[in-house]
C-alpha cells in the first residue's frame, strides 16, 4: 500500500511550515508552538485539514504526554514537600471552578465542565527560562514553583481524563464519576508500583542480548499499548501515555529514551500536531468566539495567580513569595491542546474550542515573564 500523493504533500508542506513559523516565533521571543500554530492557521486557506493528517498527527500527542512523563519522577513527586503539594492543590481546584463558572452562561453545564478542566494544568517551562535570567530559579519561589508544577501535571491530567471519559460516556453521574475514579487509581497503581520493575527488566533483557537500539522500539510499541487499553478502560490514551513515561522514569534507560524520543516527536509528529491544530482553527467562527475567549483567558489566568498563591499562603510563605509562585504557575501550552484533540475525538466540543484555547495560550504565555519580572524586581538569587 502507498501513501497518497496528496498525503505526502500535505506533511511536506506542514513540516516545512512549522520549522519556518516556528523559527520566526523563537526569534521574536514567543513559543516555538505558537508560531507552528498560526502558521497552520495560515495554511489551512490554502489546504483544508484532512482526516489522514490528523490521525497521523494524534501521534504527536501521545508523544508529548509520554515525554512529560519521561522528565518527571515519581521520587520528585514524593519528595514535592507541604508547600508544592498546596500550591498545586489549591492551584487546580480554583482554576477549575473559575473557569466552569466562566464558561457556563456561554456553553451550558457538560462543555463547562470540560472548559474547567482544560485550565488546570501548567506548563513552567516559560517560566523557567524567566527566572534563570533573573538569577531566581534557586530560590524558595523557584523551587516551589518547579515542584508544584510536578503535582499540577498529574492533578490536571486527572482531572482532564476523569471529565474527557464522563462526557465521552453521554453525561457526568457521581457513579459514574466514582467507576472512572476508581479505574484511574487501579490504572495509576499498577503503572507506578509494577510497570517500572517490568519495564528495566525488559529493558535490561534486549541490552544484554545485543539489540541496545531496540529499547526505544520496545518501548514505543509499550506506549501504544498502555494508549489503547487506558482507551478501552474508557480513559484517556494520554493518561496512559503520561504514566507509562513516569514509570520509565524511573528506569536506567530514561536519558537515552527521551533523546531518541525527541529527536522523533520534534522532528515530525509533534510538529504535525500543532501545525494541524491550527488548520483547523475556523477562522469564520471569530466573531462568535471572540470575546468568550478573552474572558476565558483572563479567567485562566487570574485563576492561577489567585489559586496557586493561596496555596503558597497556606504552607507558610509570605504574600509577596504566594504572589510570585502565582504567577510562575500562569503559563499553558501544549498539554490543553493535546487534551482537546482527545475530546474534539470524542465528539464533546466543536473546532471552535481550538481558538478559545489558543488564545489562552498566547496571552498566558505574553504576560507571564513581564509580571514575574516586576514580582522580582530589585531581587537577585537567594538560595536556602
Amino acid at each position: 500500500m502507498e501513501l497518497e500523493p496528496e498525503l505526502i504533500l500535505y506533511i511536506a508542506a506542514m513540516l516545512a511550515t512549522a520549522e519556518v513559523f516556528g523559527w520566526i516565533f523563537a526569534r521574536i521571543s514567543q513559543p516555538v508552538v505558537l508560531g507552528q500554530i498560526v502558521g497552520g492557521i495560515l495554511l489551512g486557506i490554502a489546504m483544508p485539514p484532512t482526516e489522514e493528517v490528523k490521525d497521523i498527527s494524534m501521534i504527536g500527542v501521545l508523544l508529548l504526554l509520554f515525554m512529560a512523563g519521561l522528565e518527571s519522577s515519581i521520587e520528585e513527586l514524593k519528595e514535592a514537600g507541604k508547600a508544592g503539594i498546596s500550591v498545586a492543590g489549591i492551584g487546580v481546584l480554583v482554576a477549575f471552578l473559575m473557569g466552569f463558572g466562566i464558561a457556563y452562561p456561554f456553553k451550558g453545564f457538560q462543555e463547562a465542565l470540560l472548559y474547567g478542566a482544560l485550565t488546570t494544568p501548567t506548563s513552567v517551562s516559560l517560566t523557567v527560562r524567566v527566572l534563570m535570567e533573573l538569577d531566581s530559579l534557586k530560590t524558595p519561589e523557584g523551587s516551589t514553583t518547579l515542584t508544584a508544577a510536578i503535582v499540577d501535571d498529574i492533578l490536571g491530567i486527572i482531572v482532564l481524563t476523569v471529565v474527557i471519559s464522563s462526557l465521552g460516556e453521554g453525561g457526568v453521574s457521581p457513579l459514574g464519576i466514582g467507576e472512572i475514579l476508581l479505574m484511574v487509581g487501579v490504572f495509576i497503581a499498577v503503572m507506578l508500583y509494577v510497570v517500572p520493575g517490568l519495564m528495566d527488566y525488559l529493558l535490561r533483557k534486549v541490552v544484554r542480548i545485543g539489540f541496545a537500539d531496540s529499547t526505544v522500539t520496545l518501548s514505543m510499541a509499550t506506549l501504544f499499548a498502555f494508549a489503547y487499553l487506558a482507551e478501552h478502560m474508557n480513559l484517556a490514551s494520554i493518561l496512559g501515555a503520561y504514566l507509562f513515561g513516569l514509570a520509565l522514569s524511573e528506569t536506567e534507560f530514561r536519558k537515552p529514551i527521551f533523546e531518541h524520543t525527541r529527536v522523533i516527536a520534534h522532528s515530525l509528529f509533534v510538529p504535525l500536531f500543532f501545525v494541524d491544530v491550527g488548520m483547523n482553527i475556523p477562522l469564520t467562527g471569530l466573531s462568535s468566539v471572540g470575546l468568550f475567549a478573552l474572558l476565558f483567558s483572563l479567567v485562566a489566568i487570574v485563576s492561577k495567580v489567585i489559586g496557586c498563591g493561596l496555596g503558597a499562603l497556606l504552607a507558610g510563605m509570605e504574600w509577596k513569595s504566594s504572589l510570585r509562585v502565582g504567577i510562575g504557575m500562569i503559563p499553558r501550552m501544549g498539554v490543553e491542546l493535546a487534551m482537546l484533540a482527545i475530546a474534539m475525538k470524542e465528539g464533546i466540543v466543536g473546532s471552535d474550542a481550538y481558538l478559545v484555547i489558543v488564545t489562552m495560550i498566547f496571552l498566558s504565555t505574553l504576560v507571564t515573564p513581564t509580571l514575574l519580572k516586576a514580582a522580582f524586581r530589585g531581587e537577585g538569587s537567594q538560595p536556602f
